[in-house]
């Protein structure tokens, strides 16, 4: 199973949740990926997650995730010993979102989004200070990301397999171009 964790006041509907919605079923695997609306509250979204993957062995579960979601998908993939892509994940969202805290839109779609002064404290219960198990791990970074750092996202993941994409941005624009390679690390052993 590969659970696609999107990022903050994203959807579904992102450029490479769709491209890997659209790699898979071309691959006639289609039912083996799953990408949920998640909640704007990380408990809320992190329960999400977890009872999706309840339903799987941690050794059968691969979790990508993107900015945001690469965070949640850090803290279940250390807690539950499963496999994690993450895609400029955010390592410090409680620092980097609480100047977000208010009512917006989602940005694939005029959907009401509204991200809670509560949830910066959700988001601390859910910060991995450092990885176990590396090989359980592979970044994507691009150092274009406008963003985050991609410096300190490697940092982060310091023996972990790691691809730095020279140039690209957040949104990862040329993620097709590692949909193979991505494929690869969720169906090897860990």
């Amino acid at each position: 199973m590969i659970l696609y964790l999107h990022g903050f006041r994203s959807s579904p509907q992102s450029f490479k949740a769709r491209k890997m919605a659209e790699y898979m079923h071309s691959l006639g695997r289609a039912e083996e990926y799953v990408c949920p609306q998640l909640s704007a509250s990380p408990l809320l979204a992190i329960q999400q997650a977890e009872q999706l993957m309840s339903a799987y062995a941690p050794e059968d579960i691969t979790v990508i995730g993107s900015s945001l979601g690469g965070f949640y998908a850090t803290w279940l993939a250390e807690k539950y010993g499963c496999k994690a892509i993450l895609l400029n994940p955010a390592v410090k969202p409680p620092r980097d979102l609480e100047k977000y805290v208010g009512v917006t839109t989602a940005y694939h779609s005029d959907e009401v989004f509204e991200f809670k002064a509560e949830y910066v404290p959700q988001l601390r219960a859910y910060e991995v200070a450092a990885i176990t198990q590396a090989e359980r791990y592979f970044l994507l970074a691009a150092t274009g990301d406008e963003v985050l750092d991609w410096r300190e996202i490697t940092a982060h993941y310091p023996a972990a397999k790691q691809i730095v994409i020279e140039g690209s941005d957040h949104g990862m624009a040329d993620f097709v171009d590692y949909l193979d390679q991505v494929l690869l690390f969720c169906d090897a052993g860990i």
